[in-house]
């Protein structure tokens, strides 16, 4: 009993000490980030490990707010976000729900490939992309922007929804079938309805995702006034050239804000909803 009990205090020792270490590891560049931002340019070079500086100041977040492409760079990831998560979606949910209810050969292996896709970066394909957007030109366009997004998004909502669709008992869609309706019928007005819940959290995921994409717009977009908001902070090193590293960490915190609450707001219903859909498949 004993030995029981220390083996358990030790796993959770070790448990608290992985957790402890992912948090400075993730939290230690983000509060560094956050010290930046409320320094004068005179304390951004100081070379002692100082989170506080000794006069914090607000400038910088008000130089960021009063620059005229501010809001613009909001709303270009607002629409792309949307854009992506909505379109990941439509084709993530029809697939999602064919792996679940269709038994064909190749089930299995085709939906490890669709997990697979998640694994490959888009730096491994972004060259032949420019290029191929490059001769169709389709450069510097929201709409064939969005369009990568949603390659890039569908894989996971795909697996995720998936889980949601194997907590539906099959025999609703037997019976909506009976009744008259189509595979696509029962689909849409029975199943679909029933895994609200997943979809938004799939929706916002997907959302907090895309709001964070960096190379697909560096490389597609060029024209500041279709950049998103990981791109256009980069701006303002080129207009602050000589107090840019305070400018640039006060965009970068706010444009972490909008995703930081998004998640905070939804945590308890995103991790009901995806604990409700593991269970359930």
């Amino acid at each position: 009993m004993r030995s029981r009990k220390a083996r358990g205090r030790i796993g959770d020792l070790l448990t608290y000490l992985v957790f402890a270490a992912a948090l400075v590891f993730f939290g230690g560049p983000l509060l560094w980030v956050l010290s930046l931002s409320i320094r004068t340019q005179q304390e951004v070079y100081i070379t002692s490990l100082r989170l506080i500086p000794e006069t914090p100041t607000l400038e910088n977040y008000v130089e960021v707010l009063y620059s005229a492409q501010f809001s613009v760079f909001l709303i270009n990831s607002l629409k792309l976000s949307v854009a992506g998560s909505v379109g990941a979606l439509v084709v993530a949910a029809p697939a999602a729900y064919a792996f679940s209810r269709l038994d064909f050969r190749g089930n299995s292996a085709l939906l490890i490939g669709v997990l697979a896709l998640q694994m490959i970066s888009p730096l491994v394909v972004i060259i032949p992309l420019y290029r191929y957007f490059a001769r169709l030109n389709l450069l510097d366009s929201h709409i064939s922007t969005s369009m990568v997004y949603i390659a890039i998004l569908v894989p996971l909502a795909t697996w995720m929804l998936k889980g949601f669709f194997d907590g539906i008992p099959p025999a609703l869609d037997e019976a909506a079938m009976v009744d008259g309706c189509t595979r696509f019928g029962a689909f849409l007005r029975v199943v679909l309805p029933l895994i609200l819940p997943g979809l938004t959290s799939v929706f916002v995921l997907t959302a907090i995702l895309a709001w964070g994409e960096f190379i697909v717009p560096y490389i597609l977009l060029s024209q500041p006034s279709l950049l998103p908001i990981s791109i256009g902070i980069l701006n303002f090193q080129g207009n602050y050239a000589q107090t840019s590293t305070q400018v640039v960490a006060a965009g970068g915190v706010l444009a972490m804000l909008p995703a930081i609450a998004t998640f905070v707001i939804l945590q308890r219903f995103i991790v009901r909803a995806l604990t409700s859909g593991a269970i359930k498949g």
